[in-house]
């Protein structure tokens, strides 16, 4: 199983980025997909998630904002991130649990600084 995120970058607050991963090794439309985050010195946190058939949930602090999204032809999930903030600055990762073991992307790094 291979995850791998892109899209990160440094952008100013208010502004947007949007996340990608690419999945193989999986049955992709079968998979539940998820992005989490870590701080600096912090636990790593689940931002959304979304399901195998397309219901999504997301962390109180970014909804409203975040988007989770995917494509089951492409074998790709998104997070479009609108309105960021600086306490949205994190290394963002890709998740999936595939019969039963977590797999997770390489992270990608997020920064929200004017």
């Amino acid at each position: 199983v291979q995850l791998q995120a892109s899209g990160g970058g440094l952008v100013q607050p208010g502004g947007s980025l949007r996340l990608s991963c690419a999945a193989s090794g999986i049955v992709f439309r079968y998979a539940a997909m998820g992005w989490y985050r870590q701080a600096p010195g912090k636990q790593r946190d689940l931002v959304a998630r979304i399901t195998s058939g397309g219901i999504t949930n997301y962390a109180d602090s970014v909804k409203g904002r975040f988007t989770v999204s995917r494509d089951n032809v492409k074998n790709t999930v998104s997070l479009q991130m609108n309105s960021l903030k600086p306490e949205d600055t994190a290394v963002y990762y890709c998740n999936t649990d595939w019969r039963m073991r977590p797999f997770w992307g390489q992270g990608t790094l997020v920064t929200v600084s004017s």
